[in-house]
């Protein structure tokens, strides 16, 4: 759970590696969305939400209850009664098909008491747990226990219902609660455990003293059901008014989800006693054919007297069958609701006997305020500035908000705000209790503070203020419509018009004449008159015609003469100041001539004269009296006509047929096509009837939506033939219509509904790589995808490419189009084409058609042959409908192969296919010829594997004997002895020379050089949690990013511990359960459960006493050694998650030091580019023997000033220092690093974006690695340029700048490049260049040795540092999981009576340090946002080598012989065990963790992390195993004991799963 704002987008990270699950999301604007709206999300649906005065949002979801303030961050959580465990506990509770009524575990969240002298609030909560329990705690706090509890207070079924209020009779008297309640259901074997005595399961209504201890229940504080609780009665609210309770409810049926009689209203009078004073029925049934007998919400507008509730009718399942008139929003009169209560029995026992009419006389709505609509969920009402508003929430997510006129007509809705996951609307909506500019919208698991206007949307005072929304004004100083609270100084009344005003109060600017001799420019409509100033300025010259200033409390007034000189001004700006603000406005005069008439003259800023009837210039003299601008004679005529809707009303009343007959004509309409369409319209809707072709062209399509809204009238755009007709509809938001058809204006034949639904949102492409040939079926997850045009793939150079697709709403599948191109990788964009619009939908990346080696045949028995066929490893998804299979055989006959599986190994995939029922397999496999294999659009055959055979070798032997001897004749010739001999004679002397200088210059290096330690390197660039998890998680870069029914059910199920357990040993039993598999299943398991470490840390526990069960058989110092059971996996996982902050605040700092230091020495010496290997490094692999000469160059480098980096404080000029051995390429890595140190920051450009250039004189050189000037060796091999080659001394400038498009672009560097490491052929030859004349040196690998010791001495101290701040323990305390699982393993040692010390010390090490620390020593890019070259990590690993030798109880007996590797740290082995010893025996001498302490350091890490990942993706990975692995697991579930009702629950999820499978969602 967590609070996230709507910010703008921070700046994104550096990208990671990419993660293939990963679906781009389409970001469409939704009305209201704004930049504050705080959203907070439970774990599970929300059942219950109450606002305080003044403590804050109370959530109760699951059996969870959370306290949050009014911007929804959460102050404090309780589980049901302090109970241990977490919020996802116990299972929960699958949504129901609306409009039946929902399920929930919490029934009351009450507060009361608040405000009362001298008593503190108090919050009272109603669970379905405990027999219908319910708490009372203090209002304030939630941490104090509860103060009094009791049970059967409320409804025990999660389905059943509850409605209850506080009250109190008078100052001092105690608080009662009035609570209606479903306490008795239909006997199943679910509700039998829990439904009250038989003598209280007639209970409907009673009246519980709050004070008492339980809860308790006088026996006149009951009122019972009518005959003997037969049915039952779904309870919605309850509500005090005019010293009565009143409970809203419906006769229901729980069973069949039947509504039999009519919603109600039961009242009681407010008393210690239930004192029945009658029931009436409601009728919101207008407009529907069967009435709407279900009640969804209610509201009570106290201060009109007037009760809001939202009816339904009862639909079948899906949306299929709702229509335009499902819905509708009533009101009743609460004084005739109170008249008409009668007091007879009919659902209840009342004092007077049963009602005698069969059918209930029910109070009528007020008419003018019913407001029909397909799909209503809740309602609020109150009063703003004396008008009624009320809220209303949709099953598709919008806040629709209604405003009544007089005698309460209900307006048409206005959508403030779309919830863009269109999770339906919660059947309660809260207002914020201190200021009501917002309103809390809760759907599915989420709460959101949400603003109850769109003031900004109105951009003009009039626009405003017409509105007549009584939270929006207008705001003088912000010359903008807003709140009255967002206005600067609105305590200043005349800085903020409301709509009391009216829209003729907004500020004008008028002209007129007063005397023929002048114009005046005055300001009309409600402005504050104080200090007020204006100008007239002629726009064409510059020049002002008038200033002026108000007089006190008057409005500034501007005269302009009328004479002939100001006739020729044409453009004016008039501008009123009123200190802050201003208002101004501009005139155009070039035509007023040229109109004839009055209000088109005046329409566009000129006078009309009356006398003279014509259109003058403003400035023109002319009678006052005959002298219209902006005067009423004109405005009427300049109105505009009324759009072309009808105004609005009912639906299609009275229309029941779908044939018109018209002048003799009978017309008749059948069906529309498409029923959904998205909001943007649709242009080719097309209807189907008959005898179309005999009507006039006067044909019309009306579309009725919200009853109160116009209806759509729209001309058809062609008559297609007889039967087809078309139209283009326009954009409108999202709901159903009711559509008809009107030929020549007849009768209006209906034709249905249309839906307008949003715009189509992907989620997911699966699979995200594709080969170029195509082919492939690419699939497509998300919604609304009914409604689109057409699908489109779009290629950087061939644009878009229309594809065949397949939708339903929730995915569409197509087939890759063929895309071949020159490039190995290529990324396309998938959009969706709905009307003119193109939406984003994700990208599919084109790779290289796979590539087949070979196939293998094996007769499994004689009637079947299993054919393996051999793929190069690649990153394709290949699913059995991607490819067939043919074996051809004997004399070109062939075999269809059935696709089995594919197998991915270290080298090669394998697919498996077999050939059932056949004859004499073993022949067809001898006779096997080739296999055709069709992928997609890919077709190609593919050869037997072939075998090496013994002949080959038998022949080659010979042949290589012959070439030997032949060279070795050739070679003992006696002229090449000769010389052969004087070479070696020569090389024996240089390399006795080189050896003494060597030997002597490595001696000194280690007694001088010190290696400056940058002590200060900046910020640490961690990566963030979710990454570092994702990489230790998965380090084949997988990801844990894509809830649904099946997946809610799953994830509960997951949540039974010994269901998790069982399936996990039953997969492992799997022989071909891999290695990869059990790791995998251990990841995703861990993101499943990362807001659950209490329970995963106690399936854990499980698990390893599970393993070391297996391990005491054979080997107990085995266990844990190797990653071959999900728990070691699991453990690595947990150790990741509950380490990661000590890794951060402890180890971080001195690790990237580590890193930072090895690459700082590295890059000391000379690094050869091509193999990476250094003169400096820590492994002997990568060390740089052959090492030429090399001297330090100090360069002076000007950097040019570009616009990235244009700071006037960043040196432009630095001093560098690199190796004449550099390449151009490393000289600029160095110089780029060197700016960065100096100022602090980056250049600002990529490396690949700057050009050097060697400036001497006036002369510039441009230096690159490869020009014309490189050297080419004999087998033409190009050697790269480095700064000797250039021959650049110290001293030398080079300039850097910005690469353009005619230079050079960089090199990539392939084979036939080298740069330090000569080809053997050159190794001896003549090196051409002044400063390298002469002979290449002898070189000897030993010679350099003591570069390794060089480098570790000096990285030494640093890595000292790191070693001890992972085995110290900071303030004397270990980190909690370090010390829970040590103690852990103790216990488990000591259970099971091992004493030696050494099986202990080992699990110790193998779980901590080798499954964790080493993983992270040799993977810096798991913690820090860098890269890791493949130089450093061979130093890491010696560095880890050694890591891992301290821990280690066996002693080293190391020889000369043995590797450097192991040598370089050899001294230090012993220190470092002992320090460990000290260390592990610390840790035990430490105090016990008490499980309260574990528990509490687990819940705050889980909740540190909630909302990292998105846990579907991992259930459905989970899901994939189980249902792979689904008959072994069912079966082991039957053989245990206790797992009767897992093994439901599991059944349960895989019905759930296959019919999503139906619709291809897996």
């Amino acid at each position: 759970m967590e609070v996230s704002r709507r910010r703008a987008p921070p700046r994104p990270p550096r990208p990671a590696a990419p993660l293939p699950l990963l679906a781009c999301l389409l970001a469409l604007a939704a009305p209201g969305r704004g930049a504050d709206e705080p959203v907070w999300r439970a774990e599970q649906a929300i059942g219950a939400i109450a606002v305080s005065r003044a403590d804050g949002v109370f959530v109760a979801s699951g059996s969870c209850l959370d306290q949050l303030d009014y911007s929804l961050e959460r102050r404090l959580s309780r589980l049901y009664r302090d109970r241990a465990g977490n919020c996802t506990e116990p299972v929960s509770l699958a949504p129901p098909a609306r409009p039946r009524p929902g399920s929930s575990f919490s029934k009351l969240l009450l507060p009361y008491r608040e405000g009362a002298a001298g008593l503190g609030g108090l919050l009272l909560t109603g669970w379905t747990f405990g027999r219908g329990a319910c708490e009372v705690r203090p209002l304030g706090n939630l941490s104090l226990s509860s103060l009094r509890n009791g049970t059967e207070v409320v409804s025990c079924h999660p389905q059943g219902s509850t409605a209850g209020v506080v009250f109190r009779l008078g100052q001092g008297s105690p608080w009662y609660l009035a609570v209606a309640a479903t306490y008795a259901l239909p006997e199943t074997e679910t509700s039998s455990r829990c439904n009250p005595a038989a003598s209280d399961r007639q209970t409907a209504i009673a009246i519980k003293n709050t004070e008492r201890r339980s809860f308790d229940t006088d026996e006149l504080g009951r009122l019972k059901l009518h005959g003997g609780g037969a049915g039952s009665l779904h309870f919605v609210d309850a509500f005090l008014w005019n010293a009565s309770v009143y409970f809203p409810y419906y006769p229901y049926n729980y069973t069949s989800g039947h509504a039999a009689g009519w919603p109600s209203m039961a009242r009681i009078a407010q008393s210690v006693e239930v004192k029945f004073q009658g029931q009436a029925a409601l009728d919101c049934g207008h407009g529907h054919p069967d009435g709407r007998r279900l009640l969804l919400s209610s509201s009570l507008v106290e201060a009109l007297g007037v009760w809001a509730g939202v009816f339904s009718a009862a639909t079948g399942e899906g949306p299929e069958r709702r229509s335009p008139a499902t819905t509708a929003l009533c009101l009743f009169r609460m004084s005739e609701i109170q008249a008409r209560a009668k007091n007879c029995s009919r659902d209840f026992e009342g004092p007077e006997p049963s009602c005698k009419e069969d059918q209930p006389e029910k109070v009528q709505p007020i008419a003018p305020s019913t407001m029909i609509h397909s799909d209503l969920t809740s309602v609020y009402g109150t009063v703003v500035m004396n008008r009624a508003v009320l809220f209303l929430g949709t099953g598709d997510g919008q806040l629709l908000k209604v405003i009544l006129g007089e005698n309460l007509t209900s307006n048409c809705p206005e959508v403030i705000y779309e919830i863009k996951e269109e999770t339906p609307v919660f059947y309660k909506l809260v207002p914020h209790p201190e200021k009501n500019i917002y309103i809390y919208l809760t759907a599915g698991k989420e709460v959101r503070r949400v603003r109850v206007a769109n003031c900004h949307k109105h951009k003009s005072c009039s626009e405003c203020l017409a509105a007549a929304d009584p939270h929006c004004g207008w705001c003088h100083s912000l010359q903008r419509c807003t709140f009255k609270d967002d206005c600067v100084h609105p305590e200043n009344s005349e800085n903020w018009l409301d709509i009391s005003s009216g829209a003729k109060m907004c500020p004008q600017i008028h002209i007129s004449q007063r005397s023929r001799d002048k114009t005046t420019v005055t300001l009309v409509g409600s402005v504050s008159p104080r200090h007020s100033g204006c100008v007239v300025k002629n726009v064409d010259t510059g020049r002002e015609l008038c200033k002026g200033k108000s007089a006190p409390n008057e409005t500034c007034t501007c005269s302009i003469p009328t004479t002939a000189s100001y006739k020729d001004v044409l453009v004016v700006d008039v501008t009123f100041s009123f200190g802050s603000w201003h208002l101004s406005k501009r005139f155009n005069f070039t035509n007023c001539s040229s109109f004839r008439q009055c209000p088109a003259c005046i329409g566009t800023g000129c006078a009309w004269c009356k006398s003279e009837r014509k259109c003058i210039h403003p400035f023109t003299a002319c009678s006052p009296s005959d002298y219209y601008r902006n005067q009423e004679p004109c405005q009427a005529a300049v109105e505009k006509p009324a759009p072309s809707k009808t105004a609005g009303g009912g639906g299609f009343e009275g229309i029941k047929t779908n044939r018109t007959t018209r002048g003799g004509q009978v017309f008749s309409v059948k069906s529309i096509e498409p029923q959904k369409i998205s909001t943007l319209g649709k242009s080719n809707v097309i209807v189907t009837g008959a005898n179309f072709t005999r009507a006039s062209d006067n044909i019309v399509m009306i579309l009725k939506g919200t009853s109160t809204c116009d209806k759509d009238v729209v001309r058809v755009s062609h008559v297609l033939n007889d039967t087809h007709m078309k139209f283009s509809l326009p954009s409108s938001r999202k709901e159903m219509k009711d559509v008809c058809i009107q030929f020549d204006g007849g009768n209006c034949s209906s034709v249905g509904s249309l839906s307008y639904i949003a715009l189509p949102r992907c989620s997911l492409i699966y699979p995200a790589t594709t080969w170029i040939s195509g082919g492939q079926n690419i699939t497509i997850m998300g919604r609304n995808f009914d409604v689109i045009d057409n699908l489109i793939i779009s290629h950087e150079l061939k644009g878009n490419i229309n594809v065949s697709e397949q939708c339903v709403a929730t995915n569409c599948s197509f087939s890759a189009p063929t895309l071949k191109t020159s490039k190995v990788r290529t990324n396309v964009m998938v959009k969706l084409r709905v009307q003119e619009t193109y939406l984003d939908c994700g990208s599919l990346q084109y790779l290289e058609d796979p590539r087949f080696t070979g196939y293998r045949v094996d007769p499994e028995v004689d009637t079947e042959l299993e054919v393996k066929l051999l793929k190069e490893n690649d990153n394709f998804n290949i699913s059995k409908k991607d490819i067939e299979i043919t074996l051809f055989h004997g004399e070109n006959k062939q075999l269809n192969c059935s696709f089995e599986n594919i197998t991915r190994n270290q080298d090669l995939t394998t697919i498996l296919c077999k050939v059932k029922g056949i004859r004499a397999a073993s022949s067809i496999a001898t006779s096997s010829k080739r296999v055709h294999v069709k992928l997609g659009n890919l077709e190609l055959d593919v050869e037997r594997e072939s075998v090496a055979s013994p002949l080959y070798f038998l022949i080659g032997l010979p042949i290589l004997l012959v070439i030997v001897i032949f060279a070795v004749a050739v070679g003992v010739t006696r002229h090449k002895s000769k010389e052969l001999s004087r070479k070696q004679s020569q090389q024996l002397e240089l390399l006795e020379s080189e050896l003494r200088k060597e030997i002597r210059d490595g001696f000194a290096e280690l007694q001088m050089d010190k290696l400056d330690v940058v002590d200060s390197f900046g910020t640490v660039p961690f990566l963030d949690y979710k990454h570092f998890a994702l990489r230790t998680f998965f380090p084949e870069n997988r990801d844990a990013n894509a809830k649904n029914e099946s997946l809610t059910a799953l994830d509960a199920l997951i949540c039974n511990k010994s269901f998790l357990v069982t399936v996990i040993h039953t997969l492992e039993k799997q022989k071909n359960f891999s290695v990869k598999d059990r790791c995998l299943f251990a990841s995703f398991l861990t993101i499943a459960l990362q807001t659950k470490l209490v329970y995963l840390t106690s399936i854990l526990e499980v698990l390893t006493r599970d393993l070391m069960e297996q391990s005491s058989n054979m080997q107990p110092k085995l266990m844990l050694r190797r990653t071959e059971s999900v728990v070691e996996k699991l453990l690595t996982n947990w150790m990741s998650v509950c380490l990661s902050g000590f890794l951060r605040e402890t180890v971080g700092e001195p690790f990237y030091l580590l890193v930072t230091t090895l690459n700082q020495k590295i890059n000391k010496g000379p690094v050869d580019v091509i193999t990476c290997k250094a003169l400096y490094t820590l492994n002997e692999d990568w060390l740089l023997w052959q090492v030429p000469e090399f001297s330090t160059v100090a360069l002076n480098v000007v950097f040019e000033k570009i616009p990235e980096n244009d700071s006037a404080d960043v040196c432009r000029n630095i001093s560098v220092n690199v190796l004449d051995c550099d390449t151009i390429g490393q000289a600029k890595e160095k110089i780029f690093q060197a700016f960065l140190s100096k100022n602090g920051s980056p250049y600002g450009l990529q490396l690949n974006e700057i050009c050097l250039e060697l400036q001497v004189g006036t002369r510039q050189k441009e230096l690159l690695d490869i020009d014309s000037s490189s050297v080419i060796l004999e087998d033409g091999i190009t050697k790269l340029n480095t700064i000797g080659h250039y021959e650049i001394s110290n001293g030398s400038t080079i300039k850097v700048f910005k690469k353009i498009a005619n230079f050079t672009s960089d090199v990539e560097y392939s084979d036939d490049h080298c740069h330090l490491i000569l080809p053997d052929s050159e190794a001896f030859q003549d090196v051409q260049g002044k400063r390298h004349r002469g002979k290449h040196k002898f070189k000897v690998k030993e010679m350099y040795l003591t570069k390794l010791l060089s480098t570790k001495v000096a990285i030494h101290s640093v890595l000292e540092k790191l070693f001890r701040s992972i085995w110290s323990l900071p303030n004397s305390r270990a980190p909690f999981a370090i010390k829970y699982f040590f103690d852990f393993l103790d216990a488990q040692a000591e259970n099971k009576k091992i004493t030696d010390p050494d099986v202990v010390h080992i699990w110790k090490t193998n779980s901590l340090p080798l499954r964790f620390w080493v993983n992270i020593l040799k993977n810096p890019q798991f913690v820090f946002d860098i890269k890791k070259t493949p130089h450093i990590d061979g130093c890491l690993s010696v560095i880890a080598q050694a890591f891992m030798d301290a821990f280690s109880l066996t002693e080293q007996q190391l020889g000369k012989e043995a590797p450097t590797n192991k040598l370089l740290y050899a001294k230090d082995i012993p220190t470092y065990k002992e320090e460990v010893k000290s260390y592990y025996k610390a840790i035990r001498d430490l105090p016990p963790l008490s499980p309260l302490e574990m528990e509490e350091f687990l819940t705050q890490e889980s909740k540190k992390h909630e909302n990292e990942f998105n846990e579907e993706v991992a259930l459905t990975e989970i899901y994939k195993y189980i249902v792979k692995y689904f008959d072994e697991i069912l079966n082991k579930l039957e053989r245990e004991r206790g797992l009767e009702e897992a093994q439901k629950q599991l059944l349960h999820v895989k019905v759930l799963f296959d019919e999503k499978k139906k619709c291809k969602w897996m």
